[in-house]
């Protein structure tokens, strides 16, 4: 199996190309001031996903930015401090200044090149757009939990990417699956047949983040620890 064997890249957004961990934990930073607590970054991390996880099961419907309104008021609670309604829409419309990695729009620049570009993300579609000013292309394609009414690595978010792809005649022998989430995105890759990607963006680091433990460790078809590796691995195929 090469990188170019594939037409389509279809890519997680917040943890693979936007930096979501320095994202949270800057704008938890008014709520943190007032725990007295010594909490590491893994520790509110951890925190962040089991709330968000829960969250998007219970209600799916939830638009993104509105769902991180709720984990705001989760973590307070959990911290054992106080979080006006006001501040917790504050975090959720922090999305949008979410920072890029650094080597994340040089990358797409150049994929783009090379593939259709798609997006399968757990946003809603004005975070989204914010998000993509700061990614450097256009994508062919979009899908959001907004689209789709649930969040991965809930099937229905799959079935909803291989079916509009399909209509556009991109069989998922033709797609390669880009994420740094196990939890998200390679199990349920796994679970489809889909050939995927590890960006490995916490290699230096221990545990999963601002993700959930997926259990048993899903199978790779290739990891990188960059979308910079990404890229320069293809160039070295063509």
């Amino acid at each position: 199996m090469q990188l170019t064997d594939f037409t389509t890249l279809t890519f997680d957004v917040y943890g693979t190309l936007i930096d979501w961990e320095s994202g949270m934990v800057a704008g938890l930073q008014p709520l943190l001031e007032r725990t007295g607590r010594n909490l590491n970054r893994d520790q509110i991390l951890e925190a962040h996903a089991r709330h968000e996880s829960s969250q998007q099961r219970y209600t799916p419907h939830l638009q993104y930015r509105l769902l991180l309104a709720v984990v705001y008021k989760r973590l307070a609670e959990e911290w054992g401090v106080t979080a006006t309604h006001d501040e917790c829409l504050a975090y959720g419309d922090f999305v949008k200044q979410w920072p890029a990695f650094a080597d994340t729009a040089q990358a797409l620049v150049y994929l783009k090149q090379h593939y259709q570009l798609v997006v399968l993300s757990n946003v809603d579609n004005e975070s989204f757009a914010y998000s993509q000013r700061k990614l450097g292309v256009e994508f062919d394609a979009v899908y959001t939990a907004e689209d789709i009414g649930s969040y991965k690595p809930a099937q229905r978010n799959f079935d909803y990417m291989l079916e509009k792809l399909g209509e556009r005649g991109i069989d998922k022998s033709q797609i390669l699956h880009t994420a740094e989430s196990m939890f998200h995105d390679h199990q349920p890759a796994n679970r489809n047949g889909l050939a995927n990607c590890w960006i490995y963006r916490r290699h230096d680091k221990q545990g999963f983040g601002a993700t959930m433990n997926p259990g048993d460790m899903p199978s790779v078809d290739f990891r990188f620890n960059s979308m910079a590796e990404l890229a320069e691995a293809h160039r070295q195929r063509v």
